[in-house]
Protein backbone atom coordinates (compact mmCIF):
# COMPACT_ATOMS: atom_id res chain seq x y z
CA UNK A 1 0.00 0.00 0.00
CA UNK A 2 1.49 3.26 -0.67
CA UNK A 3 1.95 6.14 1.12
CA UNK A 4 0.03 9.31 -0.03
CA UNK A 5 1.44 11.30 2.69
CA UNK A 6 5.40 12.68 2.93
CA UNK A 7 7.03 11.59 6.08
CA UNK A 8 7.49 15.46 7.27
CA UNK A 9 6.00 18.78 6.26
CA UNK A 10 7.58 21.53 4.73
CA UNK A 11 7.11 25.06 3.52
CA UNK A 12 8.62 27.72 1.71
CA UNK A 13 9.43 31.29 3.66
CA UNK A 14 10.43 34.83 3.50
CA UNK A 15 12.09 36.88 5.87
CA UNK A 16 9.77 39.37 7.41
CA UNK A 17 12.41 41.08 10.01
CA UNK A 18 15.56 39.89 11.88
CA UNK A 19 17.10 41.21 15.11
CA UNK A 20 20.69 41.02 16.36
CA UNK A 21 19.61 39.45 20.31
CA UNK A 22 22.99 39.73 21.07
CA UNK A 23 26.29 40.10 19.13
CA UNK A 24 26.49 36.46 18.23
CA UNK A 25 22.83 35.86 18.09
CA UNK A 26 20.59 36.65 15.56
CA UNK A 27 16.56 36.27 15.01
CA UNK A 28 15.07 35.62 12.12
CA UNK A 29 11.11 36.51 11.61
CA UNK A 30 9.85 34.62 8.48
CA UNK A 31 6.46 35.16 7.30
CA UNK A 32 4.03 31.93 5.04
CA UNK A 33 1.79 29.49 5.51
CA UNK A 34 2.80 28.87 9.34
CA UNK A 35 -0.39 26.78 10.08
CA UNK A 36 1.09 23.36 8.19
CA UNK A 37 3.43 23.10 11.44
CA UNK A 38 0.49 24.13 14.00
CA UNK A 39 0.69 20.76 15.46
CA UNK A 40 4.39 20.68 16.07
CA UNK A 41 6.11 21.09 19.09
CA UNK A 42 7.68 24.19 19.98
CA UNK A 43 11.42 23.72 20.57
CA UNK A 44 11.40 20.57 18.45
CA UNK A 45 13.84 20.58 15.52
CA UNK A 46 13.75 21.34 12.24
CA UNK A 47 15.79 21.69 9.05
CA UNK A 48 16.40 24.26 7.21
CA UNK A 49 17.04 24.75 3.57
CA UNK A 50 19.04 27.90 2.54
CA UNK A 51 19.73 28.84 -1.20
CA UNK A 52 23.20 27.82 -2.65
CA UNK A 53 25.83 30.91 -2.89
CA UNK A 54 24.84 32.58 -5.62
CA UNK A 55 21.38 31.13 -5.72
CA UNK A 56 18.82 33.88 -4.77
CA UNK A 57 15.46 31.90 -5.53
CA UNK A 58 15.12 28.82 -3.85
CA UNK A 59 14.65 25.88 -5.02
CA UNK A 60 13.10 23.01 -2.67
CA UNK A 61 12.73 19.69 -3.51
CA UNK A 62 8.97 17.69 -3.93
CA UNK A 63 7.25 14.40 -2.33
CA UNK A 64 6.12 11.74 -4.82
CA UNK A 65 3.69 10.14 -3.37
CA UNK A 66 3.71 7.54 -5.96
CA UNK A 67 6.99 6.69 -5.73
CA UNK A 68 6.81 7.44 -1.78
CA UNK A 69 10.02 9.79 -2.07
CA UNK A 70 11.83 13.46 -1.94
CA UNK A 71 12.13 14.27 -5.15
CA UNK A 72 15.16 16.81 -5.30
CA UNK A 73 16.02 20.10 -7.48
CA UNK A 74 19.23 19.73 -9.64
CA UNK A 75 22.62 19.75 -7.68
CA UNK A 76 23.40 23.16 -8.74
CA UNK A 77 20.19 25.07 -7.32
CA UNK A 78 20.23 22.48 -4.30
CA UNK A 79 19.61 23.77 -1.20
CA UNK A 80 21.96 23.21 1.49
CA UNK A 81 20.01 21.37 5.05
CA UNK A 82 20.84 22.15 8.48
CA UNK A 83 19.12 21.31 11.83
CA UNK A 84 17.77 24.50 13.80
CA UNK A 85 14.58 24.58 16.57
CA UNK A 86 11.54 26.57 15.90
CA UNK A 87 12.02 29.03 19.18
CA UNK A 88 8.35 30.39 18.44
CA UNK A 89 4.94 30.19 15.75
CA UNK A 90 2.25 32.88 15.51
CA UNK A 91 -0.31 31.43 13.71
CA UNK A 92 -1.92 34.73 13.40
CA UNK A 93 0.45 36.79 12.21
CA UNK A 94 1.69 34.08 10.03
CA UNK A 95 5.44 34.55 11.74
CA UNK A 96 7.69 31.75 12.57
CA UNK A 97 10.22 32.86 14.39
CA UNK A 98 14.14 30.69 13.92
CA UNK A 99 17.25 32.20 16.00
CA UNK A 100 20.98 31.31 14.54
CA UNK A 101 24.34 31.59 16.00
CA UNK A 102 26.49 34.44 14.51
CA UNK A 103 29.71 33.03 13.94
CA UNK A 104 30.52 34.05 11.15
CA UNK A 105 30.35 33.17 6.94
CA UNK A 106 32.55 30.08 7.67
CA UNK A 107 28.85 28.15 7.85
CA UNK A 108 26.11 28.34 5.46
CA UNK A 109 23.50 29.51 7.87
CA UNK A 110 24.92 31.44 9.61
CA UNK A 111 26.02 33.47 6.48
CA UNK A 112 22.60 33.22 5.27
CA UNK A 113 21.45 34.93 8.67
CA UNK A 114 24.37 37.69 8.57
CA UNK A 115 22.71 38.74 5.03
CA UNK A 116 19.50 37.79 5.40
CA UNK A 117 17.02 41.01 4.43
CA UNK A 118 13.18 41.02 4.05
CA UNK A 119 12.16 38.83 0.92
CA UNK A 120 15.19 36.38 1.04
CA UNK A 121 13.93 33.04 0.70
CA UNK A 122 14.17 29.60 3.02
CA UNK A 123 12.67 26.26 3.34
CA UNK A 124 11.83 24.53 6.85
CA UNK A 125 10.33 21.24 6.69
CA UNK A 126 9.89 19.75 10.46
CA UNK A 127 7.72 15.97 11.72
CA UNK A 128 4.70 16.42 13.42
CA UNK A 129 4.31 14.51 17.05
CA UNK A 130 3.02 15.64 19.97
CA UNK A 131 5.71 14.32 21.82
CA UNK A 132 6.80 16.48 25.19
CA UNK A 133 9.92 17.79 25.11
CA UNK A 134 10.98 16.70 28.35
CA UNK A 135 9.25 14.69 31.41
CA UNK A 136 7.73 16.15 34.60
CA UNK A 137 10.48 15.86 36.85
CA UNK A 138 10.98 17.96 40.60
CA UNK A 139 14.67 18.98 39.37
CA UNK A 140 16.22 19.57 35.85
CA UNK A 141 19.72 20.08 34.86
CA UNK A 142 19.96 22.07 31.54
CA UNK A 143 22.85 22.23 30.08
CA UNK A 144 24.03 23.71 26.27
CA UNK A 145 25.98 25.75 24.40
CA UNK A 146 24.69 28.97 22.41
CA UNK A 147 23.52 26.74 19.55
CA UNK A 148 21.09 25.11 22.21
CA UNK A 149 19.20 28.57 23.86
CA UNK A 150 16.29 28.15 21.77
CA UNK A 151 15.33 24.99 22.83
CA UNK A 152 16.64 25.89 26.44
CA UNK A 153 14.41 28.69 26.41
CA UNK A 154 11.15 26.80 24.98
CA UNK A 155 11.89 24.62 27.88
CA UNK A 156 12.23 27.09 30.90
CA UNK A 157 9.13 28.85 29.59
CA UNK A 158 7.22 25.43 29.92
CA UNK A 159 8.53 24.65 33.48
CA UNK A 160 6.00 25.19 36.11
CA UNK A 161 6.72 27.36 39.26
CA UNK A 162 7.21 24.32 41.66
CA UNK A 163 10.28 22.82 39.68
CA UNK A 164 13.43 23.69 40.44
CA UNK A 165 17.24 23.24 38.48
CA UNK A 166 19.99 24.72 37.50
CA UNK A 167 20.71 26.11 33.76
CA UNK A 168 24.14 26.04 32.50
CA UNK A 169 25.34 27.61 29.53
CA UNK A 170 28.36 28.49 27.49
CA UNK A 171 28.35 31.89 24.51
CA UNK A 172 30.53 33.60 23.76
CA UNK A 173 31.17 36.49 26.36
CA UNK A 174 29.60 38.29 28.44
CA UNK A 175 27.59 40.51 25.89
CA UNK A 176 26.07 37.34 24.54
CA UNK A 177 23.91 36.75 27.65
CA UNK A 178 20.27 36.69 27.71
CA UNK A 179 17.63 37.33 30.07
CA UNK A 180 15.70 33.85 29.84
CA UNK A 181 12.37 33.69 31.18
CA UNK A 182 10.78 31.08 33.64
CA UNK A 183 8.08 30.61 36.28
CA UNK A 184 10.49 27.54 37.86
CA UNK A 185 13.07 28.53 40.98
CA UNK A 186 15.86 28.18 38.42
CA UNK A 187 19.98 28.80 39.10
CA UNK A 188 21.61 30.54 35.89
CA UNK A 189 25.39 30.08 34.84
CA UNK A 190 26.71 31.71 31.80
CA UNK A 191 30.14 30.40 30.92
CA UNK A 192 32.47 32.49 28.18
CA UNK A 193 34.29 30.59 25.33
CA UNK A 194 35.11 32.87 22.64
CA UNK A 195 36.14 30.12 20.37
CA UNK A 196 33.24 27.79 21.25
CA UNK A 197 34.95 25.41 18.31
CA UNK A 198 38.16 24.72 21.13
CA UNK A 199 37.88 24.54 24.59
CA UNK A 200 36.08 21.58 26.33
CA UNK A 201 34.90 23.14 29.67
CA UNK A 202 31.34 22.55 30.77
CA UNK A 203 31.85 18.81 31.96
CA UNK A 204 33.63 20.42 34.60
CA UNK A 205 30.89 23.16 35.51
CA UNK A 206 28.46 19.67 35.40
CA UNK A 207 30.76 18.14 37.72
CA UNK A 208 31.46 20.94 40.53
CA UNK A 209 27.29 21.21 41.27
CA UNK A 210 25.95 19.52 43.76
CA UNK A 211 22.67 17.68 42.57
CA UNK A 212 19.65 16.70 44.75
CA UNK A 213 18.37 13.47 45.62
CA UNK A 214 15.28 14.23 44.15
CA UNK A 215 13.30 13.12 40.76
CA UNK A 216 15.53 14.68 37.83
CA UNK A 217 15.76 15.22 34.48
CA UNK A 218 18.92 16.31 32.22
CA UNK A 219 18.85 17.97 29.16
CA UNK A 220 22.42 18.26 27.40
CA UNK A 221 22.69 20.01 24.27
CA UNK A 222 26.22 21.07 22.97
CA UNK A 223 29.16 20.34 21.09
CA UNK A 224 29.72 16.66 20.61
CA UNK A 225 32.33 15.73 22.43
CA UNK A 226 31.11 17.84 25.33
CA UNK A 227 28.11 15.82 24.93
CA UNK A 228 29.61 12.75 25.33
CA UNK A 229 31.84 13.47 28.88
CA UNK A 230 28.71 14.57 30.06
CA UNK A 231 26.51 11.46 29.56
CA UNK A 232 29.22 9.69 30.45
CA UNK A 233 29.79 11.35 33.22
CA UNK A 234 25.82 11.36 34.50
CA UNK A 235 24.86 7.70 33.08
CA UNK A 236 28.29 5.82 34.23
CA UNK A 237 29.52 7.67 37.35
CA UNK A 238 26.20 8.87 39.19
CA UNK A 239 24.36 6.21 37.80
CA UNK A 240 21.03 8.35 36.03
CA UNK A 241 18.94 6.15 34.11
CA UNK A 242 18.10 6.44 30.34
CA UNK A 243 14.73 8.16 31.19
CA UNK A 244 16.50 10.42 33.19
CA UNK A 245 18.71 12.64 30.17
CA UNK A 246 18.63 13.74 26.96
CA UNK A 247 21.86 13.75 25.26
CA UNK A 248 22.28 14.69 22.35
CA UNK A 249 24.48 16.97 19.71
CA UNK A 250 24.12 18.53 16.61
CA UNK A 251 27.60 19.90 15.39
CA UNK A 252 31.18 18.19 15.68
CA UNK A 253 33.81 20.86 16.00
CA UNK A 254 35.58 21.10 12.84
CA UNK A 255 33.08 18.82 10.70
CA UNK A 256 30.58 20.03 9.03
CA UNK A 257 26.63 18.85 10.08
CA UNK A 258 26.56 16.65 7.16
CA UNK A 259 29.76 15.24 7.60
CA UNK A 260 29.42 14.12 11.37
CA UNK A 261 26.00 13.01 11.30
CA UNK A 262 26.36 9.41 11.12
CA UNK A 263 28.73 9.99 14.11
CA UNK A 264 26.50 11.53 15.99
CA UNK A 265 23.61 9.08 15.47
CA UNK A 266 25.13 6.71 16.58
CA UNK A 267 27.22 8.26 19.81
CA UNK A 268 23.36 8.98 20.54
CA UNK A 269 22.43 5.22 20.31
Amino acid sequence: MKNSKPPIVQGEFTVKHKQYLTPHFIRVVLTGDVSIFKDAVLGDNNKVFIPPKGVSKLHMRYFDSDKNEWILPPKEVLPIMRTYTHRNIDLDKKELTIDFVNHGKSGPASAWAIDAKPGFEIGVAMKLNKKKLIPDANWYLLVGDATAIPVLSVILESLPSSAKGICMIEVHGKEDEQVLKTKADIEFKWFYNPNPEKGNFLIDKVQSINIPETEKFGYVACEFSSVKEIRNYLRKDLNWSSNELYAYSYWKSGISENESANERLKEKE
